[in-house]
């Protein structure tokens, strides 16, 4: 089910800049070339549910990675 299509427009009274999805992706493509990617930490993934655990025990055995 898709969600409805709000009828009002949320940023009526922004008086900020306004950027468009294109331009920001642009900018940032440009700036990740520039600067190269960030090292972002990786979640070492010390609080996943049982039942997590278990999803990822099943698609390892299944081989998948």
């Amino acid at each position: 089910m898709a969600s409805p299509i709000s009828k009002s427009d949320p940023a009526a009274g922004w008086q900020g800049r306004f950027m468009s999805h294109d331009d920001f992706t642009a900018r940032l493509a440009a700036r990740r070339a520039l600067m190269g990617e960030p090292a972002m930490p990786r979640n070492a993934g010390n609080r996943r549910t049982e039942s997590k655990c278990a999803l990822l025990r099943a698609l390892d055995d299944l081989g998948a990675k």
